[in-house]
């Protein structure tokens, strides 16, 4: 065994062995979809004194900080985002109405001298009678504690301790009160929350006339019930928010509906991999066996790679981390195939010279494509928001595991068995049945390129149609309003939920009714509005899911979404532009036009919904079909450098019968796990799913069919000559098949 082989060995069992070390040592962080809690998105604003800047938006941080410690919230998190955006993940927290309105509440606490009562523009105290106040004398800053008490002896009401930073504030306005007669209104004090009085109590009696109640503290009597004296203690020692505060995003997830999505996902990912695992021992027997094995090493190096990051796992996160299998496999028949076609034109060299030669030859078109679509997960990361983001994340760690799976880990497998089974037994010593039928018919399919280019056209025109006629569906992520998703403990039709939201006072609420309860869509209404929708319902019915998007940050994000998926279109023809030629990369670009409107023209005749998972679904598409053209136009360029004045369709046609054993078989894997995906992955994952299967269908044949012709059709007008051999290259050392028929 030569030392290269040993040193792969070595390193392979390194990283096998370090991932289950991470793996069993170390427990992922989930995301809220997953483990239950509400997300809140609060957007500062600029107040009459102070501007919303990133400093007053690290303050307010602060506060809300200490406000989310005080609720006694178990691992919350809180970070801003941008200069005026705070996330706030609240696990366990259930109850919007709670989350909001304790910690994102102005909270501009104040006490204040009684100047007079029954005063038309005074403020209402307890009872309704309008005081009027003075300048406030303490602020909210004054303030160093604050807890919710009872008494027993005292009765069983709550009141609320407050201790403040200086005493002689407080001694001089109980004092300066103490001087009035009892009875007097003057003898107040009034302690106004958010510019309403919440407490306004008479100074004791035996409060002595200028000197004031000692001690530096107070009590907040009034009705309040043991959680209102909690949530008011809460504000009161958390502090004041030096900004107001809006709430642009608001998503809560059930506990039982990450379980069941966890378990969905985990289901769909085993199926997935043994379908796929089969399906490449039976093309590939024993290198195929020895790929199934690394494709198992995949998905824990990728799990360990994601815990050791420290990446937050989301429900789509779950989706990418699945999905990446098909880029693993994408590789290991990227070099077989290779392989087998070193072998065909050289066997008197050996299996192993035509493996080694398979992984070099490989590596090219393995790097291009998937770089293409780390540049789609890159985007997704920057300009998607809330859960979206994890796809991004986890899809570039399954792509950087899949690299060291198939160039690392398969190689170290095969190179130390290939020399000990024999050439039909080790999958490569043949070329394979549809090699084999495309060497005996050879069709010369770009003798109508134009045709095809007419299918083309006519996929757009069709997408076209269903988007005037039918426009697209929205999701509350980039329209604004509220999606709440309620499970019932017996069927319920669409038309009898739509008739019980009606009731409640929405009559022009999209409510839709599958097996796994009733979805209701609305404009944007409160939390207290979803509970009347929730108990109109009927009993037996529980909230699972509960989104509020606002208006500015549903602009924004669709804002985003035609950015990134322009961005990505340009990256992806400036990338191709530069690792080919200029028509290669026209030809790519355009033909992921095709394959973008079929997928938005299908969604838009099914009527199914546009949101942040079909935007990683398109993201993910424009990466893998790209993937599939980089397979195509790098065996253009080799067999053009090959064979420079061989007219440019002979060749283009060759190209797409060479890598058509790594088109069917690749797409095959990736439609094993996205269907597995649309069975087994609920309703949350079947859209994602669905727009992929038709993404990579479409965009596999369009790599040929369309990227091909349009090619052909470039280079007809283009001056540019072909390209120039490599130094130190020679074509009879490269693949058999190079020859051009």
């Amino acid at each position: 065994m030569s030392r290269a082989p040993v040193w792969r060995a070595v390193a392979a069992l390194a990283v096998i062995a370090t991932s289950l070390y991470l793996a069993l040592t170390m427990s992922p962080r989930l995301g809220l979809d997953l483990r239950g809690g509400t997300q809140l998105v609060f957007e500062t604003k600029d107040s009459p004194t102070v501007k919303a800047d990133a400093a007053a938006t690290d303050r307010t941080l602060e506060v809300l900080q200490r406000r989310t410690d005080a609720l006694g919230v178990v691992d919350p998190t809180l970070v801003r985002s941008g200069e005026k955006r705070i996330i706030v993940e609240l696990p366990g927290v259930l109850d919007p109405r709670k989350a909001a309105d304790v910690i994102g509440r102005t909270a501009q606490l104040s006490f204040h001298a009684v100047l007079g009562a029954d005063d038309p523009k005074g403020l209402p105290d307890e009872s309704g009678q309008p005081l009027r106040l003075g300048p406030a004398v303490i602020s909210g800053d004054g303030v160093t504690d604050a807890a919710a008490r009872t008494d027993p002896q005292r009765g069983v009401s709550w009141f609320v301790t407050v201790d403040f930073r200086e005493s002689a504030a407080w001694q001089k306005l109980t004092g300066a009160a103490a001087c009035e007669p009892v009875g007097d209104p003057k003898r107040r004090v009034a302690i106004v929350l958010d510019n309403k009085i919440i407490s306004s109590p008479q100074v004791n009696e035996g409060t002595p006339c200028r000197t004031g109640m000692p001690g530096g503290s107070t009590e907040i009597t009034g009705s309040f019930t043991p959680e209102e004296a909690q949530n008011l203690a809460v504000l009161i020692k958390g502090g004041s928010l030096p900004v107001p505060l809006e709430i642009v995003e608001q998503r809560t997830v059930g506990p039982t509906l990450g379980a069941d999505a966890i378990a969905a996902s985990a289901k769909a990912g085993v199926v997935g991999v043994l379908l796929t695992g089969a399906f490449i021992i039976l093309v590939y027997r024993v290198v195929g066996l020895l790929a199934a094995i690394a494709l198992a090493s995949y998905g824990l190096i990728s799990y360990a790679a994601l815990v050791a990051l420290g990446a937050t796992l989301t429900l789509p996160g779950l989706a990418g981390f699945v999905l990446a299998i098909g880029m693993a496999v994408d590789a290991n028949v990227l070099v077989f195939e290779r392989a087998r076609e070193e072998y065909g034109a050289s066997p008197q060299k050996g299996l192993k010279a035509a493996l080694d030669r398979g992984f070099k030859n490989a590596w090219s078109a393995i790097a291009d494509s998937n770089i293409t679509t780390l540049l789609a997960a890159g985007l997704l990361f920057w300009l998607a928001s809330g859960p979206v983001k994890g796809f991004g994340v986890t899809l570039s760690i399954g792509v950087l595991a899949s690299l060291v799976s198939a160039m690392l880990i398969t190689r170290a497998l095969t190179q130390w068995i290939i020399g000990r089974v024999p050439p039909r037994l080790s999958g490569l010593g043949s070329i394979g049945r549809v090699r084999t039928w495309l060497t005996a018919k050879n069709p010369f399919v770009m003798r109508h390129a134009r045709r095809w280019l007419a299918v083309g056209a006519v996929i757009v025109v069709v997408a076209v149609g269903g988007l005037l006629s039918r426009g697209l569906n929205f999701g509350v992520e980039f329209t604004g309003g509220r999606l709440v998703e309620f499970t019932t403990a017996t069927p319920m039709s669409a038309d009898t939920a739509r008739q019980a939201v009606a009731t409640a006072g929405f009559p022009s609420a999209v409510v839709q009714s599958s097996d796994e309860g009733i979805s209701v869509r609305t404009g944007q209404i409160s939390a207290d509005d979803v509970v009347r929708i929730q108990q109109s319902l009927g009993g037996g019915v529980d909230k699972v899911r509960d989104e509020l998007i606002g208006p500015s940050l549903g602009e924004e994000l669709r804002r985003n979404a035609l950015i990134a998926l322009g961005v990505a279109l340009a990256a992806q023809l400036l990338y191709l532009a530069v690792r080919f030629r200029w028509t290669f990369g026209a030809a790519a670009v355009l033909a992921l036009f095709v394959d973008t409107a079929a997928v938005v023209g299908a969604f838009a005749w099914l009527g199914k919904p546009i949101d942040g998972v079909f935007l990683a679904a398109m993201l993910t598409i424009i990466g893998y079909s790209v993937n599939d053209k980089v397979v195509v136009f790098d065996r253009v360029r080799e067999l053009w450098t090959a064979h420079r004045k061989t007219p440019f369709p002979q060749i283009v046609n060759q190209a797409i019968l060479q890598t058509a054993p790594r088109t069917v078989n690749t797409g095959l894997g990736a439609l094993f796990i996205l269907a597995a995906l649309a069975v087994f992955g609920g309703d949350s994952l079947r859209d994602f799913a669905i727009a992929l299967l038709i993404g990579i269908v479409v965009g596999t044949l369009t790599s040929s069919f369309v990227a091909g012709p349009l090619a052909i059709e470039l280079e007809r007008h283009s001056k540019q000559p072909p390209p120039e051999p490599a130094k130190r290259r020679d074509p009879r050392t490269r693949e058999g098949s190079g020859a051009v028929v």
